[in-house]
């Protein structure tokens, strides 16, 4: 069992998983213990799910470097993520995109969003943030992204976060128990692929 966060990234590696580099400096500079409680720090570098607040957990690294892999975040993006939880994901991207780009988390659990909030004042990006997100309402409503991570599941693809990607973009959403890659064209034509065997919270 990995007890540094350089180790759990050296297993990922390994594994075949983590495989570009801006996304594998992004995991060795973000911290997973960081978003923590202090009682959960031994299992920090675990390849497993935890639990954070209000019956909602922070993802496997393992379905953490999949789902960045197929997202392929870069320098300067403008990202959505959706189901910020915890708050790591929503840093692993800003370390990513860089000043130029922009990370927008969404959650639903308040509690959870203070919690994103509290847990990226430890690092220094500037430009991202976490919003309350409304019920009812996928995303943010009139802006569109260059990619949008989910990390909660759907029934169906939603269609308002497919009108939120930019011709050109990605979106990486589990549906049921797939993980799917979503792609627009320039020419705004769909495409998608299924990864089956995942399990995530649903999306609310």
């Amino acid at each position: 069992m990995p007890s540094t966060n350089k180790e759990m990234v050296e297993d990922l590696k390994k594994q075949g998983l983590l495989k570009t580099s801006e996304i594998i400096n992004a995991f060795l500079q973000i911290d997973r213990k960081k978003f923590l409680k202090v009682e959960q720090y031994g299992h920090a570098y675990d390849d497993s799910p935890l639990p954070t607040l209000s019956g909602q957990t922070i993802s496997q690294p393992y379905t953490v470097a999949f789902m960045f892999e197929l997202l392929k975040p870069k320098n300067g993006h403008k990202i959505l993520d959706v189901g910020s939880g915890s708050g790591w994901t929503t840093a692993l991207l800003a370390e990513i995109v860089g000043d130029e780009g922009e990370v927008t988390g969404t959650e639903i659990v308040p509690s959870l969003v203070e919690l994103g909030r509290e847990n990226l004042k430890k690092f220094k990006h500037k430009n991202v943030k976490i919003e309350q997100a409304v019920e009812e309402e996928l995303g943010r409503k009139g802006e569109v992204f260059d990619r949008i991570l989910v990390s909660a599941s759907a029934e169906k693809l939603p269609e308002e976060l497919i009108t939120q990607l930019k011709p050109g973009g990605i979106m990486v959403i589990p549906v049921g128990e797939n993980i799917v890659k979503l792609e627009k064209s320039l020419d705004e034509k769909i495409t998608t692929k299924d990864y089956p065997g995942f399990v995530f919270v649903p999306l609310v």
